[in-house]
């Protein structure tokens, strides 16, 4: 990847990008497999290691871990093996976690002795960013998770959002729509890890004059975004703001109801999302620019994980 931020270092120093953007398809392309070091112990690539050699990076993205879905990994691990192999770097005499916690834990749980590994020598930025796509191609981080991953990312490694929209393969309004999420009280930015409220309805309430007791009424209510967005600009949730009346033409209140649902789907995605509605129906058009983008669309579409 022709990261901007590197433009300034010597050429000596620079490093080619490891299959960022691709995810760990890419990585374990590139991994060879067990190449010897001058003593002959191998050093890099796919290979086999104790459970007990490998330890999370404590700047993972993700945070949460749901138990159940776990248990259910650790049951097919144990009958049918790890498939997939963990991403670890050299950490000291041991190797740290670039990739594959959550495959790491439930192997454990399935009371595997050895998992297969790739090994790679990566920067701290390279590592978060690896762990940063991988997350966020399985759908695991959270919008909370996946915008202090962004942060970090700027505020650490001098990474901008659009070298960070390059990287994941989203959009740059995406990257800018989470970063604001973290201007939200603590407590609202909780109730987003929780599930008790989606990005779409923290989103309306980033302006608020008082999100916090916003985002409680949205929760014990069940409010939608649009109903969200109504709350947040003093209107009655359900009056007349937007409702749309099928079968009209749109409608000054329903063109903004659309343009809502357009910047749901889009934040949803983190694509271009554009809605042409009619008379007799329309037409939903999401833009992607590479193929992984067109894969992520088609397994969202059809609920299957990666």
């Amino acid at each position: 990847m022709n990261d901007p931020e590197s433009a300034g270092q010597p050429a000596q120093a620079r490093r080619p990008r490891p299959g960022l953007g691709r995810g760990l398809s890419a990585l374990m392309g590139d991994a060879p497999r067990n190449q010897p070091s001058e003593d002959g112990a191998p050093q890099s690539g796919i290979r086999m290691l104790p459970v007990s050699a490998l330890a999370p990076h404590p700047g993972q993205p993700r945070r949460t871990f749901d138990d159940q879905a776990i248990s259910e990994l650790a049951n097919s691990i144990a009958s049918r093996g790890l498939i997939q192999p963990i991403v670890v770097r050299p950490h000291g005499k041991d190797y740290q976690i670039v990739a594959g916690e959550r495959r790491w834990r439930a192997a454990q749980r399935a009371r595997l002795h050895d998992v297969p590994v790739i090994v790679r020598e990566l920067s701290d930025a390279e590592t978060l960013e690896i762990a940063l796509v991988e997350n966020i191609q399985r759908q695991d981080l959270n919008a909370i998770e996946e915008a202090d991953a962004y942060r970090k990312l700027i505020d650490e490694f001098s990474h901008t959002q659009d070298a960070l929209a390059r990287l994941v393969g989203k959009s740059r309004s995406h990257i800018a729509n989470l970063l604001r999420l973290l201007d939200l009280p603590v407590s609202v930015q909780k109730m987003v890890i929780d599930g008790d409220i989606q990005m779409g309805h923290a989103r309306a309430l980033i302006n608020a004059p008082d999100p916090e007791a916003l985002a409680e009424q949205v929760r014990d209510k069940g409010l939608t975004v649009r109903d969200t967005e109504r709350l947040a600009r003093g209107t009655r949730p359900g009056s007349g703001g937007g409702g749309s009346r099928p079968g009209t033409p749109a409608s000054g209140a329903e063109n903004a109801d659309i343009i809502a649902l357009e910047q749901q789907l889009s934040d949803v995605l983190g694509l271009n999302v554009k809605i042409a509605h009619g008379e007799a129906g329309g037409q939903l058009t999401i833009q992607y620019s590479t193929l992984d983008q067109l894969d992520m669309v088609c397994q969202r579409l059809s609920g299957e994980r990666i």
